[in-house]
């Protein structure tokens, strides 16, 4: 077990080297510097479990540096060592969140029985999490057994998210946790099942209790409004799930009040379908109608199928007769997005700047293709963890941190999401078929239809024609389509990557965040 660790600062660290010495014999590992910029940069780079920061230091003093550690790490303990007993300092420390307080001089044992007391209380919050998701799971396992509308389906999904991300050390709890995760999912595939032609029957209707908002009614809904007196950045981060934005919203609370609605992806819930249904604000059979050669083209080519992004959002306003200047941009590489964080004021000039990037898409698919990601990230919690390491360090994160100092408004959204890939399904198909996992159209597929929606009319579910005797399959739950042929090379080779374009609640319910810079 590793030991527990502490970050000590303090301008006279030298004289406390024998406190230091002590808390190692009691098994600690202890890092020290000697002033507050040096603590928030080993915060910002390391993993501790206590922070111990001395209120008066040389240059950035402790309140200062208690500031950035909670913009950096909120949940973090932080214990100020302080020689002063003044009341409206300690009102100060602890409205700065301080977990306690110890007056100089300190002695060995008063250190040890603090950090001991945070440690322990950490250690019973995991286990007030495990109580908490324990009485829960009755509840939700009676929820699966009922009908839900599609909000209840969102706050269901949201509530697996929280425990998702807060049980953290009870793996036989977790356990539990991913096989009611699958149980939703089985059932959230049943639901959209049975309702999505419905949905897009009723398109005519605006979203409401009977049907959820769709991807193509994202931008009418909650861009075009907030177009006005202050430039408008709506960002679409492709294939990022929900509990991946709220690892990124740990980090923009700071900067920004955050408001959340949610919308579903249309079917599949793959790139040149969602994406461009957000941008041109129709469904793919209205984009077949409306530009006859956009589905003849490749479609495994992300840059021929979603190269039109810019033209269908001006057709787009042009519809809904709104007359703003626009400014279109497309993120695919590193340089490129470190050059956007460099000018991102630029983009306050337009009324209407919309920015896709692809970094999350790129990860997943990586993952999919590298042995050392895969390990690094061998389920979806460390997958979790590692996009939240990128954004942090990210030219992206750099991006809205220049923006938190502006006159602006900031949405953002994703076009799908995607999940981890873990039971193969064989599937029939001839040599025209597609070739994604997680949807297939062709002529005449078959595969076990519980692992799968069968879609036989296309037009019916919003989908191009393709011509006649076209169907689509869209995979449920975790399943991956692989043809019978070297049937168990293909599983070994997909099995535990992530794919989207099927029916779960990560590819699906996604949020929609509006931002405010707070200080601005």
């Amino acid at each position: 077990m590793a030991l527990p660790q502490i970050l000590w600062a303090d301008d006279e660290i030298d004289l406390l080297r024998p406190h230091i010495l002590f808390l190692e014999t009691k098994g600690y590992e202890v890092t020290s510097v000697t002033n507050g910029a040096d603590a928030v940069e080993q915060v910002r780079e390391g993993n501790y479990d206590v922070v111990l920061l001395d209120e008066q230091m040389p240059g950035m003093g402790g309140l200062e540096a208690l500031s950035e550690i909670k913009d950096i790490s909120p949940e973090l303990p932080v214990v100020l060592v302080t020689k002063s007993e003044e009341e409206n300092l300690m009102e100060e420390a602890l409205g700065g969140q301080i977990n306690d307080y110890l007056t100089k001089p300190v002695n060995p044992s008063q250190i040890l029985l603090t950090c001991k007391r945070i440690l322990e209380r950490t250690r019973l919050q995991s286990e007030k999490a495990s109580q908490n998701y324990l009485h829960s799971f009755r509840e939700i396992s009676m929820a699966l057994m009922n009908p839900l509308s599609h909000e209840a389906w969102i706050d269901l999904y949201l509530k697996l998210v929280h425990y998702d991300l807060s049980l953290d050390g009870d793996e036989g709890v977790r356990q539990v946790l991913e096989d009611q995760y699958r149980e939703a999912n089985r059932e959230f595939g049943r639901f959209i099942e049975d309702n999505y032609k419905g949905w897009i029957d009723r398109t005519q209707e605006p979203p409401g209790e009977d049907r959820p908002m769709l991807s193509h009614e994202v931008i009418d809904s909650h861009v075009i409004p907030e177009i006005g007196d202050t430039p408008v950045l709506f960002f679409v981060i492709d294939c990022m799930r929900y509990d991946q934005w709220v690892e990124f919203e740990r980090l923009m609370y700071p900067l920004f009040s955050i408001e959340k609605n949610y919308h579903y992806s249309i079917l599949p819930t793959a790139t040149p379908y969602s994406r461009n249904a957000i941008f041109s604000g129709l469904l793919p059979r209205d984009l077949e109608r409306e530009y006859p050669t956009l589905w003849s083209e490749g479609e495994e080519d992300e840059h021929s199928r979603n190269r039109n992004e810019e033209a269908f959002l001006k057709d787009l306003l042009s519809r809904k007769r709104v007359n703003a200047r626009i400014r279109y941009e497309k993120i695919v590489t590193t340089q490129r997005g470190r050059d956007f964080a460099q000018n991102v004021s630029d983009f306050t000039q337009a009324e209407l700047n919309a920015i896709v990037v692809n970094f999350v898409d790129i990860l997943a698919h990586s993952r999919s293709d590298s042995a050392v990601l895969k390990e690094i990230a061998p389920d979806e919690r460390a997958y979790r963890a590692l996009t939240r390491t990128w954004f942090e360090h990210s030219w992206l994160y750099q991006a809205f941190q220049t923006l938190a100092e502006k006159n602006c408004t900031i949405i953002i959204t994703s076009d799908h999401g995607a999940v981890r890939s873990l039971h193969p399904t064989k599937v029939i198909g001839d040599r025209e078929t597609s070739t994604a996992l997680r949807y297939k159209y062709g002529r005449n597929l078959r595969c076990d239809d519980k692992h799968a929606i069968f879609v036989k009319s296309p037009l019916e579910y919003g989908l191009p024609s393709r011509g006649i005797n076209t169907n689509y399959i869209i995979a449920k739950e975790d399943y991956y389509f692989v043809y019978p042929t070297n049937y168990n090379h293909y599983v070994n080779m997909y099995r535990d990557t992530m794919q989207h374009g099927g029916v779960t609640m990560e590819e699906v319910i996604l949020p929609i965040i509006k931002l405010v810079p707070r200080d601005v």
